[in-house]
């Protein structure tokens, strides 16, 4: 089934738009530049009521229907990534160390366009609110958002998001009921061993030895604690210890993630993680400090919302297009906070053979514009049918 043709014929404008963003990117809540291009949008598309500073830097945009009625939540996000950029594009990021490598730039435009066109018909009852949210990429710009009280502010009843993923092709979907994307928990070790001579370690209390095999047993939380159906992933990805080849170190530090998918197995985790940690310390003379930080909640599709966004997007792509059971993704998304506060669903667009996500030769793929444009636009009429 087609793309709407209106869609089609904002293809190019929308592009520019994309790129000319993705040439500017800015992180986290300094966005100001971003969200005041989408503000001046907003305001050229005579949308009826635009708020900024919502999430601190956040933008959101009210479009009235012909009646009354109620009102959906629409988001995008907006900030880039601290990577310098490689993919040698025309419109490739003109600042050093910052890019757009996760098609936020993509986001935003699609939903820009969309509102253009929502604005321009008007041929829903209710209201749609065009979310422009800050601080994805590790900031909470979502919570934030929630924490403004923009759902009651707005009076949102349902609320929407759509990424981008490589390796789908263009002009297909990708979405489930429940867990989506994983919870995205931090956590920080400290082992206090003795320092002392390399050559002499019975006199010392070694952290590098101790935190090897805390490395290697947290592994045992995926595959001798959980139940292998349930998801988890536990990854160390700093280990800092030592400044000379002869000296043992006092100290050394370990960094990680922890990645789950339900709450039960995200407690059962940092259970596991503070026993082995400390266990091991102890068992050899040493002390340990953790600091555990729950970060991002699981991405929680609503069942009824998740059907909604589907049944929008199988109008778009057709049937054989939209995978409505695809696996979830271990990666976190802090749309989760909106999902939290309201019911909704968050849907993958097709972004075909490009980079990954968060590689520095990544670029959003335009093509796959007039079809966001064409999902979000017929998921508003459908949810707020005349």
């Amino acid at each position: 089934m087609p793309i709407l043709n209106r869609a089609a014929e904002l293809q190019d404008e929308v592009t520019e738009w994309r790129r000319f963003i993705h040439s500017r990117p800015e992180l986290l809540f300094a966005v100001e530049n971003t969200a005041a291009f989408v503000a001046e949008k907003l305001k050229e598309f005579g949308v009826d009521e635009i708020v900024t500073g919502i999430g601190r830097t956040g933008v959101v945009g009210l479009i009235r229907g012909k009646g009354d009625g109620r009102t959906i939540g629409l988001r995008a996000d907006m900030d880039a990534l601290p990577i310098t950029e490689i993919s040698g594009k025309p419109w490739a990021s003109t600042t050093p160390g910052k890019m757009h490598a996760c098609g936020h730039d993509g986001h935003t435009a699609m939903l820009l366009g969309a509102a253009k066109y929502l604005a321009e018909t008007r041929n829903f009852n209710g209201n749609i609110a065009v979310i422009f949210q800050p601080a994805e990429e590790g900031g909470g710009g979502g919570n934030l958002m929630v924490k403004d009280g923009m759902m009651e502010r707005f009076r949102i009843e349902e609320v929407y998001g759509m990424h981008n993923l490589p390796g789908l092709p263009v002009g297909q979907f990708a979405i489930r009921k429940g867990a989506i994307m994983a919870a995205t928990d931090e956590f920080t070790i400290t082992i206090k061993g003795r320092g002392g001579h390399a050559a002499m370690p019975h006199m010392a209390i070694d952290p590098i030895a101790i935190g090897a095999q805390v490395v290697a047993n947290l592994q045992l939380i995926a595959s001798r604690t959980v139940d292998p159906l349930r998801s988890v992933v536990v990854s160390v990805t700093k280990f800092n210890a030592g400044f000379a080849h002869n000296v043992i170190p006092n100290e050394a530090s370990l960094a990680g993630t922890v990645r789950t998918l339900d709450d039960e197995v995200r407690n059962i985790a940092e259970h596991r993680l503070r026993q082995i940690v400390t266990s091991l310390a102890s068992a050899h003379g040493a002390e340990a400090e953790i600091h555990f930080h729950r970060n991002y909640p699981v991405t929680f599709n609503h069942a009824a919302e998740t059907e909604h966004a589907a049944a929008a997007a199988r109008v778009i792509a057709g049937d054989q297009n939209v995978n409505a059971e695809v696996d979830p993704l271990m990666g976190g998304e802090d749309f989760s906070y909106m999902l939290n506060a309201r019911p909704g669903a968050f849907i993958f667009i097709g972004n075909g053979d490009s980079a990954n996500l968060h590689n520095a030769a990544y670029d959003f793929n335009d093509d796959v514009i007039a079809h966001g444009i064409s999902y979000w636009v017929r998921l508003a009429e459908q949810r707020l049918d005349s």
